[in-house]
């Protein structure tokens, strides 16, 4: 099946594009205006208010009607969307190969019904049962006043998102069976987080990996152009063995943290060989928004600040960096956290362990306005685009903006973006002073060519190891860090996301050779929840 690529993002919010392009404008209007199209004719005065249990009842029972008999183009007259609804009901039984369709409606509530589909998957002498639950939701269309199902994908099946359609037949791609750095194998059933990342591994790497295909149901996500996701096995194929850099123990315990929080991801990295050692995500849309996320990571951005400032020769870790309780840069005023005491002494190592975003401001008119970006880029690896990660990965964002920008940018926000992948990267840099390119599976599996840097030299590195234990031990990452042993460092971040009523969770660490970056959505402060969640898996790792 097709091989996948780079997922879309956009703004500062983690977002998967999808969408039927190909529909053009008339989907939009159809959408906008609630009309079904050629279904049964509306009344001669159009209804209006909710539609009652017993057009409920009606619409579902004429959907469902013409769904089981394979009449797609009917079934989606009976939708408010017509358009997209048409394609998709008429794959279910020509592209899906899916017949004997039985649909049992359950007790509606309100104008939701629950329904259990039966069918059989049917191809090249093989066949398959296939049984699973969905729900619909019948509206009134806003110009016609008919009763009509509420169109979504997921109606069809739960796993269908817009731009889906469903696929049965031989796979492009043979099946994996991905053994972690032990030796462990990876299953989905066993680690979920995985689900995603193994299905990108297979439609890379299945045909590298000594297997060969068998014959599948799948999702095939379309717009998003993410691999093919499998649903049900007609013919197993042989799975190729493909190596990873994954911990078993680590991935447990990173799937484990992310459960506590809602749409959290984290990603552990070995500073010393840039190995990625678990990924897990807590998302209900599957997306693997640890390595593909573009979000402002927040005060976890001060690492490549400070390293910026030391680099430069702006100051260093014992030189000043005045924490006052406002700062102006090109007319925009920026404040610290609340009740954060001001200090006009500090120093740079204070500033930094207890997160003042003003000390940080105050350099502002002095760094260029490319300075941030050059570090970013030639010290740290980042923005250039051309990680080779072994699945697709965003590889962060830190442009030349001038402006007010310039000086968000040193604190996480402004135009700055970033992935928890990138961020435990950043950490594992300042560890080492040596960027090494993050990978999922060895680069001697297909000679890929990884992204190189400069790195740091070993006097940018001490004070910033300095810095990160300062800030571990009794600084903002101390209550999340105070039970860890050995070599330990850490960052926390919080980022303001327009239309979020709480800020992004962020907190990166590093405890011997494990380096960890997590974020949550609308999670608060850095150790409110990506904090517990990097700690959880350092634990697991150092």
């Amino acid at each position: 099946m097709r091989k996948g690529v780079k997922t879309a993002v956009v703004g500062g919010v983690f977002v998967v594009m999808v969408g039927g392009a190909g529909y053009g404008a008339y989907n939009f209007v159809s959408a906008l205006n609630g009309d079904g199209g050629s279904g049964a004719a509306g009344p001669e005065a159009a209804e209006t208010g909710p539609p009652s249990s017993a057009e409920v009842e009606e619409t579902t029972r004429a959907f469902f009607a013409a769904w089981e008999k394979a009449q797609g183009a009917k079934a989606a007259s009976y939708t408010n969307n017509e358009a997209e609804a048409e394609p998709l009901l008429t794959s279910f039984g020509q592209d899906a190969h899916l017949t004997d369709v039985k649909i049992t409606p359950g007790r509606a509530s309100g104008r939701t019904v629950p329904f259990s589909v039966k069918a059989t998957v049917s191809y090249d002498g093989k066949s398959k049962p296939l049984a699973y639950d969905s729900r619909l939701t019948v509206v009134r269309g806003v110009t016609t006043g008919r009763a009509l199902v509420d169109w979504k994908p997921s109606v069809v099946h739960p796993a269908l998102k817009d731009g889906d359609t469903l696929v049965t037949e031989e796979s492009e791609n043979p099946p994996i069976e991905a053994v972690g750095r032990d030796g462990t194998v990876l299953t989905k059933e066993k680690y979920p987080s995985l689900g995603p990342i193994l299905d990108e591994l297979r439609a890379r790497y299945g045909d590298k990996a000594g297997g060969t295909p068998g014959v599948e149901l799948a999702v095939r996500h379309t717009a998003s152009e993410a691999a093919d996701t499998s649903l049900l096995t007609l013919s197993k194929g042989k799975p190729g063995r493909l190596p990873t850099t994954l911990s078993a123990s680590v991935q447990a315990a990173a799937e484990k943290a992310v459960k506590q929080y809602d749409e959290s991801s984290v990603v552990a990295v070995k500073p010393s060989t840039g190995e990625v050692l678990a990924v897990a995500n807590n998302r209900t849309d599957g997306w693997n928004a640890a390595f593909l996320g573009q979000v402002a990571p927040g005060s976890t951005m001060k690492i490549l600040s400070a390293a910026t400032l030391i680099d430069n020769g702006l100051t260093s870790m014992n030189g000043p960096a005045p924490c006052p309780d406002s700062a102006i840069s090109e007319s925009q005023t920026f404040h610290n956290l609340t009740g954060m005491t001001p200090n006009e002494n500090a120093t740079l190592s204070e500033s930094f362990a207890r997160s003042c975003n003003t000390a940080f401001i105050k350099f502002a008119d002095e760094v260029k306005v490319d300075s941030l970006n050059k570090e970013a880029q030639e010290r740290f690896g980042l923005g250039q685009d051309n990680w080779q990660v072994g699945i697709p990965s965003f590889d962060g964002s830190v442009p030349a903006s001038g402006g007010p920008d310039t000086a968000a940018n040193m604190i996480g926000q402004g135009q700055v973006q970033m992935s928890p992948l990138n961020m435990a990267s950043v950490t594992a840099t300042a560890m080492t002073g040596t960027f090494r390119q993050p990978v999922i599976v060895p680069q001697s599996l297909d000679d890929r060519e990884l992204a190189r840097a400069q790195g740091l030299s070993g006097n940018t590195v001490a004070q910033l190891r300095a810095m990160m234990n300062r800030t571990a031990t009794s600084g903002t990452a101390a209550g999340v860090m105070s039970r860890l042993g050995g070599d330990i460092g850490a960052k926390t971040g919080s980022a303001e996301v327009d239309g979020q009523a709480k800020a992004n969770s962020w907190f990166t660490g590093y405890r011997n050779d494990v380096a960890a970056a997590a974020m949550a959505q609308q999670g608060g402060r850095g150790g409110d929840a990506a904090g517990p969640i990097v700690a959880a898996v350092l634990r697991a790792g150092g």
